[in-house]
């Protein structure tokens, strides 16, 4: 009976969201004390261009993970030769998308292009190396909480 009534309310024009409650929260100061608790936006940054940094730098360009050039090279028509090459360029992307949060220019199409490269490499990584990667499923939840940070640091000021 209630979902009835509801559903009878928003043909009225009733909103889908519930009316906020300054007078109940404003004294609590709830948004406030959010705010309070965040970290400074410059070291979310880092955090952020540090993964990048240190993914494309030293696992990449450096060869620190030798895993990653295996991954590659699964990829058909990849192989040893253009799979280096290309882990050298995807490197150099990384260490590029790194440098890009940290001067903060543009914030979301950074986060957008950090969440398109990490949803292609993340899909390819699955379907082509699954075998080569020790915890998929590890990944994909890593890389999210990864970009809900990304995501956070394009939305703070």
């Amino acid at each position: 009976m209630a979902a009835l009534a509801v559903a009878a309310d928003r043909a009225r024009g009733v909103p889908f969201v519930p009316p906020s409650y300054p007078s109940r929260d404003a004294p609590r100061g709830r948004g406030a004390i959010m705010i309070e608790l965040l970290p400074p936006i410059w070291l979310v940054r880092v955090a952020v261009a540090t993964v990048w940094l240190y993914e494309g730098l030293w696992c990449k360009l450096l060869g620190g993970d030798p895993n990653q050039l295996a991954v590659v090279q699964a990829v058909p028509r990849l192989g040893p030769v253009v799979g280096t090459v290309f882990l050298k360029a995807l490197g150099g992307v990384e260490v590029a998308i790194g440098l890009w949060v940290l001067s903060a220019f543009e914030p979301r199409y950074c986060a957008l292009a950090q969440t398109a490269l990490l949803v292609a490499l993340n899909a390819n990584g699955i379907l082509w190396s699954r075998r080569l990667i020790h915890d998929p499923a590890g990944m994909v939840v890593k890389n999210f909480a990864f970009l809900v940070l990304a995501w956070v640091a394009a939305g703070l000021p």
